[in-house]
């Protein structure tokens, strides 16, 4: 890698590291009573949507060029579509995850699913944002050999 796409790298990284620091002490002033220990599925939405949000915004400030043939707005629409649906599956699998690691199945679906989704958005949506849904691009990435 060159030092620059090492920089650029650098700075998302620690940009998602603030995000999540302002999720924790932003809400608090916002809203009454917010505390990440008492509060918590309130926090896990709030670290979602910042990192969720952060991670699109930095993608679209700094997306690579795109062919004519992938400017289209079918292509848009249909890419869009499949990246939310790898990533309500991944959700699933890191639901499925947890729960065989030992969190309760059905006393705290809630709290699981949102803890579910937090781990997706800090793995799944980077890979969404940088290869797409191209399962392709997943496994040689991905793969031993990659």
């Amino acid at each position: 890698m060159r030092e620059a796409e090492l920089g650029r790298l650098l700075a998302a990284n620690l940009l998602c590291a603030l995000s999540i620091v302002l999720a924790a002490v932003l809400p608090a002033v916002f809203l009454d009573g917010f505390s990440v220990l008492g509060t918590h599925l309130t926090w896990l939405c709030v670290c979602s949507v910042c990192v969720a949000t952060l991670n699109i915004i930095l993608h679209l400030v700094l997306k690579p060029n795109q062919s004519p043939k992938r400017r289209s707005f079918a292509y848009k629409i249909s890419r869009f579509l499949k990246c939310c649906i790898y990533f309500f599956m991944s959700c699933i699998l890191f639901h499925a995850i947890i729960v065989l690691y030992g969190a309760p199945l059905i006393e705290s679906v809630t709290e699981t699913f949102l803890f579910a989704v937090l781990l997706s958005t800090f793995t799944t949506l980077q890979c969404l944002c940088l290869l797409g849904p191209n399962i392709q691009a997943w496994i040689r990435v991905f793969s031993k050999n990659g």
